[in-house]
């Protein structure tokens, strides 16, 4: 990997769940249209909507692990029985072409990009204002369970301890003031 010939840029969006980071992500997209969302591989079947190549890379349980054995991702997990892994290949391909790649990790997959890319990752962690916060956006959601709910906050409270490993922080307590200063960050990074 020659890091000189990366012409476009790695942005990063690492937050615990119900911080507000999907709908951020998602308006990022429409205003920053040249923001290309990593595609990542999946052993899970396709759904109704999704394509292959768009959505995931859709391949046997067989074919990843090959690719895991041949270390082919920059990070990568099991899921509820299913593999998701990211390829290092796309990603340095997007870079090379000029391609603004953008990538919705949690704290793991987010130190295994820094390790592989160094500061061309460029991370930007959102918090919640509180923890008492982020619990009660999460069960006003009403989407999940006591049990995954409690899991989400377990998994918060070791996330919150790193915000301030990253390269950017933004608080959301207001999600139209955390979204406008995400994409002055955002357009920062573009720029820089």
């Amino acid at each position: 990997m020659n890091k000189e010939n990366f012409v476009g840029k790695l942005i990063v969006i690492v937050a615990p769940s119900g911080t507000g980071k999907s709908t951020m992500i998602k308006r990022l997209k429409t205003d920053f249209p040249t923001l290309v969302e990593s595609v990542s591989f999946t052993t899970r079947p396709i759904r109704p909507g999704e394509i292959d190549g768009l959505s995931y890379f859709f391949i046997s349980r067989e074919e990843f692990i090959q690719k895991k054995e041949n270390n082919e991702f920059l990070e990568w997990a099991e899921v509820h029985g299913n593999f998701y892994g990211t390829s290092k290949a796309f990603v340095e391909k997007c870079l090379s072409e000029g391609k603004h790649v953008l990538f919705d990790l949690d704290v793991q997959g987010t130190d295994s990009m820094k390790v592989y890319f160094g500061e061309v990752a460029n991370v930007i962690f959102i918090s919640p204002p509180s923890v008492e916060e982020l619990e009660k956006r999460l069960r006003n959601r009403g989407t999940e369970n006591t049990q995954i709910i409690n899991l989400r906050l377990m998994n918060a409270h070791k996330e919150l301890q790193r915000k301030e490993d990253f390269d950017f922080l933004i608080y959301n307590d207001d999600i139209e003031k955390a979204y406008k200063r995400l994409c002055e960050v955002t357009q920062k990074i573009l720029k820089g």
